[in-house]
């Protein structure tokens, strides 16, 4: 099958504004003819290519949903734009949730969000990303016009650093005040994701390590001496801690038959590891349904295979050309 647009699926549910779900997946299984376009949905489970309808009825049934991008591809980020507003439409409460705003920061959110900051005093004061104008302001104006809650769901960045130097000991010489900005139950187990981290600090640049490992952070990761690399790790762990923290406690304090949407650099969420198995272990009863973008030279022939166990849905996008 041809390449999967996200873009015609999620016009299709904007121009329908349905109020539930069913209404959004028969108006969109009645546009299924629409012609091919832009990047490509697969399903590995199935080594399939997947239809707009599927992926859109899975993600919005779930109780968290997390899409893990690759930061800096500009496909990907449209594709997050898309999908946060179609399952919009679906009928849902929606609480947005981001790794790329710190607990510390959550009141100038809240805010921003209830009109009482400006928008340049909100990016003044709650260290947004960079490109935040061209890859995650969408998300957060959305989001205020629907007037869905969002979450600033990760670790602030001093913290994790203090971890990364001196050990989970670290959070225990903080301010009760400051404490509260990292989980309070963090666990870094010698597992398949503390090999997959390892490996990653080992084998990547800084400048090319996967979106979402502190690899991506470090000086540099070639030949870490391995005191180093689990120090790395157990600041990883605290990201995801916090994060999966964040994610809980915002849908247990939202309407019972909401849907967290959460994203992350697609380490974090790769393979239910990392923040998805520390939402699990907190929520066992819990749906979970994952989104991975992977950039590719080419959507169209990129092998399914490959990606066999990444998530239950992978968006091929077109690798962009490399940034001056």
């Amino acid at each position: 099958m041809g390449i999967r647009t996200g873009s015609t699926l999620f016009a299709t549910l904007a121009l329908t504004g349905c109020a539930s779900l069913g209404q959004a997946i028969t108006s969109m299984a009645a546009s299924s003819a629409t012609p091919a376009v832009g990047y490509r949905i697969v399903a590995p489970a199935t080594v399939t290519d997947a239809t707009r309808v599927q992926m859109v009825e899975r993600l919005a049934r779930a109780d968290v949903a997390f899409f893990g991008e690759q930061h800096d591809d500009p496909e990907t980020h449209r594709a997050e734009f898309e999908l946060l507003d179609a399952i919009g439409r679906t009928g849902r409460p929606v609480v947005l949730s981001l790794e790329m705003f710190e607990r510390d920061v959550q009141g100038v959110v809240d805010e921003y969000l209830a009109g009482r900051l400006s928008e340049r005093d909100f990016l003044a004061r709650s260290r947004p990303w960079d490109r935040y104008a061209t890859d995650y302001r969408r998300l957060i104006e959305l989001a205020k016009e629907k007037h869905w809650p969002v979450v600033a769901a990760n670790v602030p960045r001093s913290l994790a650093s203090a971890v990364g130097r001196k050990g989970l000991a670290a959070l225990d010489t903080l301010t009760s005040k400051d404490r509260h900005n990292a989980a309070q139950d963090n666990q870094c187990p010698r597992d398949d994701y503390h090999a997959r981290f390892l490996e990653s600090m080992q084998s990547h640049s800084a400048g090319a390590a996967p979106a979402g490992t502190a690899a991506a952070v470090a000086p540099t990761v070639d030949s870490l001496p391995t005191v180093v690399a689990e120090r790395f790790y157990l600041a990883q762990c605290v990201k995801d801690e916090t994060m999966a923290e964040s994610i809980v406690n915002a849908r247990l304090a939202a309407p019972r038959d909401a849907i967290v949407v959460h994203y992350d650099g697609a380490f974090h969420s790769d393979y239910s590891q990392g923040t998805v198995a520390r939402v699990k272990r907190r929520q066992p009863g819990w749906t979970l349904a994952i989104v991975s973008a992977v950039p590719v030279a080419d959507p169209a022939v990129a092998p399914i295979v490959t990606h066999s166990g990444l998530a239950d849905f992978v968006i091929f996008t077109r690798k962009p050309a490399r940034r001056p």
